[in-house]
This record gives structure tokens, C-alpha cells and sequence, in this order.
């Protein structure tokens, strides 16, 4: 069943201003002057785009917060600003015409404690962060932009445009984001997370758009997002740190967005995955191109834990270059320094339902990395049509249901098995494994 993402502890913000936090066709006018509401434009924020407004944005934040929550409302205009921290039971509108953007000089965004690539390392803090801040938001019809200068250094690591950690009730609406070579937003160890008709454009290397990472109860819907790397990412942790944290990515929805990715998948759940992902359905997506894959299930041996219930329906590729679907649990992404030993550090996958799909690209399904000493366990997919360039690469699974499959414009065998039972696999043809094993970090 489906969590209702508005449900509480958002309810006393959304009486407050309701149109705003819905991200409807009302919320990019001004809010309601008075108590409640603290507007950086009479705060006295130049709005030119050339001095720094960071320290009228975060005193607006802080009284915003001391005073028990309200409004920061910024009207037209173009912000410059280094990181700033929300606090608890705050929305910050951004009115049509007002543009923030990030500060080009590192020095405005602080060293502090992050997760990346499943870690926590030291990082600099991202342009508009929350810490412990629960029932915030950040909606209208504004625009959030990120610096290309300070975009794509790894160590440490660079500023993300957002980042909220350990928050419960987190709303994103309406407005829109670019980013150069680092992640757009990104939730840690959050509840109730929603980002809804969101316009997100990230490029370069690690130019992710949303990546959920250790989160429960999150859904992503009716937004655009065009990156570099991976549109959306659900991740959980890696090694042996991120399964003794023990926080897994739960309840994650994600419904009528149009998903676009240069290099690697539209929807990436993984590699980073150690305490595992669990009850993730995606629905009435688009993908107009990408990579690898459209969807990637990736993991390692090492990461350990695994992935299970993940759902797709009424899904459309109209350009993918490595097809709809990859699965590689053998070796995707960065090799761990502290891997999870033995059996339990192999990466398990159950209950994958794939229906209603068309399909346009490279092979609709390539998913023959997986430890024969854990097979996939449940695998169903139904009612598809389209072309591709080839037809179903699979291994080592049990439980397995292919029914009304008719793609075309592909030569050879439309299906390949190794280890593989279950029903719907007449005419399939045996794999022929690689000479040699894969080893080493692949997309």
C-alpha cells in the first residue's frame, strides 16, 4: 500500500500556506505579509546577482526557525549566496523570476560530515542544507542554480545544490535546478520525503538529479529531470559501514516523470546499497534516452544485503542505448575498502514485476551478473512491446515468468538462459559465459 506522502508531521505547515507546499499553479504569487513570513527583498538583500546575499538568507532562516517556523519568502531577483542552513518548520518560496545562485568560491561552503558514494567523509556542505529539520520545504516557481566552478572536486567532496540529513517531512515543489559534475539534491536518512513537478538539469560526471539514500517513505513524481549521470539514484550505504548503520532505502515511489541520462541510467538503484532497498515502485515514467540502462539494479560482492519489491508499470523508452534493463550484482561501482565478508557479503534480489512497457533500443534485458550462489528469486516480466537491437540475456535465477513479449529488429535469440527456471522460457537458447570473469568497478 502506498504511504500518503502529505500525511504528518507536515500537517501544521501545510495549514499554514497550502497552495505553496502542494506546488500548484497558485504558489508562484507573493505569501501573505505579516507574522510568520520573512522576506529577504525588505530584509535588505540586494538582489543583483553580484554581492553575496548569504548572511540575509541565513539570519531570515534562523528567525524563521527561533520564531517556531514560517515563511521565507524571496521575490524576483538574482541571489548570489554561499551555503545556508534551513531550520526546522520552515518553507522557503521562491517567487516567479527569483534565481539563486551558488557563490563561485569554495570558502562559502563550509568543511562538515557527508555521505557520499555511501561514506560519511568530510565534504563541503551543499548551497541550501537542513540538519535535523523536520517539516520543511522549499516550493515555488523560482529557479536554484549551482557554480560550475565549484562543481565535480571529489575530495573532498564538492557542494551539492541540497542536502537534508536526518529531516522527517521534507517538500520539494514546482521550481527549477541546473548543476554542474555533483549531485542536484540529496536526502540522507530522511522520512517522508517529496519532490513534485520539479525541473532538474545536472551535467558532467556525477551530475546526478535526486538521489535517495538511506530514506523511508519517499515518492518523486510529475518531475523532468535531464543529468549526466543518474536522474534518480536509491542508495543505502557501502561495506561494512553502511550495513552495520543498518538503514535501508524503503517505500520509494516514483510516478509521471520524464527521466533523460547521458552516461549511465535513468533510475539507478544502487551500487551503494549495503543495507538494501526494499518496496520501490515506479509507475507512468518516460525515459527519452539514456546509456546504460533505463533501469539499473547494481551492486557488488562486498556490498552485501540486496534488493527486493521493485515494481514497473506503464513504462515508455523512446531512446536507450543499453536497453530497459540491467541487473549486475557481481561487480558495479567502487570496490570497498572495508567489503562485507564471505556468503553474507553477496548481494541477494527477489521479487522484480516489470508490465505494460514499451520499449525503443539497445537489448531489452541484460541481466546475467548474478552469483549463482544467490540467485534472483522472482522475476516477472509481461505485456511487452517494441524494438530492440536484442532480446533477454538472463542467468542464474529462479522463479522467473516471461509472458506477452513481442519486441523485434533484433538478430539473433530472443532469449539466452544459464540457470535460469521458471515458465515463459520456451525457445530460449543457452548463454555462453565470457572467457574470462569480469572483475574490477564497471557502470
Amino acid at each position: 500500500m502506498r504511504t500518503n506522502p502529505f500525511a504528518s508531521p507536515f500537517i501544521r505547515i501545510a495549514c499554514l500556506f497550502p497552495l505553496i507546499l502542494l506546488g500548484s499553479s497558485g504558489c508562484g504569487g507573493t505569501p501573505p505579509a505579516g507574522p510568520g513570513v520573512w522576506d529577504v527583498g525588505l530584509l535588505g538583500a540586494a538582489a543583483n546577482g553580484a554581492a553575496k546575499d548569504t548572511a540575509i538568507f541565513q539570519n531570515a532562516f534562523d528567525s524563521c526557525a527561533k520564531a517556531g517556523g514560517g515563511i521565507v519568502n524571496v521575490p524576483a531577483g538574482t541571489y548570489l549566496i554561499g551555503s545556508v542552513t534551513m531550520g526546522a518548520k520552515t518553507i522557503l518560496h521562491l517567487e516567479q523570476g527569483a534565481i539563486i545562485n551558488g557563490s563561485p568560491d569554495m570558502e562559502d561552503y563550509p568543511l562538515t560530515t557527508v555521505r557520499w558514494e555511501g561514506r560519511w567523509v568530510s565534504g563541503h556542505a551543499g548551497l541550501i542544507c537542513a540538519y535535523n529539520a523536520d517539516e520543511i520545504g522549499i516550493v515555488g516557481d523560482g529557479t536554484i542554480n549551482g557554480n560550475p566552478s565549484v562543481g565535480g572536486r571529489l575530495n573532498p567532496r564538492a557542494p551539492v545544490l541540497m542536502e537534508f540529513q536526518n529531516c522527517d517531512g521534507v517538500r520539494l515543489g514546482k521550481f527549477s535546478t541546473t548543476e554542474h559534475g555533483i549531485w542536484s539534491i540529496h536526502p540522507v536518512y530522511c522520512q517522508h520525503f517529496l519532490a513534485t513537478n520539479l525541473h532538474i538539469k545536472s551535467t558532467g560526471g556525477n551530475g546526478d538529479g535526486i538521489d535517495i539514500d538511506s530514506c523511508v517513505h519517499a515518492e518523486i513524481t510529475n518531475c523532468d529531470i535531464d543529468t549526466g549521470d543518474d536522474c534518480i539514484a536509491i542508495k543505502s550505504g557501502r561495506g561494512m559501514e553502511g550495513l552495520k548503520a543498518n538503514r535501508p532505502s524503503e517505500d520509494i515511489v516514483i510516478s509521471h516523470c520524464r527521466l533523460g541520462d547521458s552516461n549511465f541510467a535513468c533510475i539507478g538503484i544502487g551500487s551503494e546499497i549495503s543495507a538494501g532497498a526494499k518496496k520501490i515502485r515506479i509507475e507512468d515514467c518516460t525515459f527519452v534516452h539514456s546509456k546504460t540502462a533505463s533501469i539499473y539494479i547494481k551492486s557488488r560482492i562486498g556490498r552485501g544485503s540486496g534488493v527486493e519489491d521493485v515494481v514497473g508499470e506503464n513504462l515508455k523508452v523512446i531512446d536507450s542505448t543499453g536497453g530497459f534493463l540491467r541487473i549486475n550484482l557481481l561487480n558495479s561501482g567502487l570496490q570497498d575498502s572495508e567489503p562485507v565478508p564471505g556468503e553474507e557479503g553477496i548481494p541477494y534480489a527477489r521479487n522484480f514485476k516489470f508490465s505494460n512497457i514499451t520499449v525503443s533500443g539497445g537489448k531489452f534485458i541484460e541481466a546475467a551478473s548474478i552469483s549463482p550462489q544467490k540467485p534472483l528469486d522472482g522475476l516477472v516480466i509481461s505485456h511487452v512491446t517494441g524494438v530492440c537491437s536484442g532480446g533477454m540475456n538472463l542467468a542464474n535465477m529462479r522463479n522467473v515468468e516471461l509472458k506477452d513479449i513481442h519486441i523485434t529488429g533484433f538478430d539473433g535469440p530472443e532469449l539466452q538462459t544459464s540457470n535460469v527456471t521458471g515458465v515463459g522460457l520456451e525457445g530460449a537458447v543457452p548463454r555462453v559465459a565470457p572467457a574470462t570473469s569480469p572483475s574490477g568497478a564497471v557502470n
